[in-house]
This record gives C-alpha cells, structure tokens and sequence, in this order.
C-alpha cells in the first residue's frame, strides 16, 4: 500500500514537474521576443530621428545619410530576430 502512495506521489510530481518546465519556455520565449522587440524599437526610433537631425543640419547628404539609415534599420530589426530565434530555442530545448 505504502510504495503504491510513492508511485502515485512520484507519477504527480513528475506532472507538476513537465508542466512548470512547459511554462518556463514559454517564458522564455515570451521574454526574447519582447525585449528584442522593446530593443528593436528604441534603436530604430534612434536611427531615425538621427537621420532628420542629420538632414536638417546637412541637407546635401541626404542621399548617403538615407542609404546610411537603412543599414542601421535593417541590422537592428536583426537584432529582434536573433532575440526571437534565442527565445524559440530556449523553448525547444
């Protein structure tokens, strides 16, 4: 009777256990994708208002600034992704 209560006991908490562990992924994932996407849009909103500050003081290198703005752009959206992939990661693992 008594290692059928032990069984029982361990059976459960094995539950508990798979269950907290399914809840920390998606923790972590929640968590990568959000502050990569906090980060993302604090870095892009830097780019630019950088940019109209550039081309308000030096409008005749608007062309190169804006060619300029849009590898700053592109490298902190990857920033988001790589903090998306880490988080998807964390939860397969």
């Amino acid at each position: 009777m008594l290692s059928h209560i032990f069984v029982v006991s361990a059976s459960s908490a094995s539950a508990l256990t798979s269950n907290a562990q399914s809840g920390l992924r998606s923790v972590a994932i929640a968590l990568g994708g959000g502050l990569g996407a906090v980060g993302a849009g604090i870095g892009i909103g830097m780019i630019f208002s950088k940019v109209i500050e550039s081309v308000t003081r030096q409008p005749e290198m608007r062309e190169e600034i804006t060619s300029i703005q849009w590898l700053g752009f592109a490298l902190t959206e990857a920033v988001f992704f790589y903090g998306l992939v880490a988080g998807l990661i964390a939860y397969v693992l």
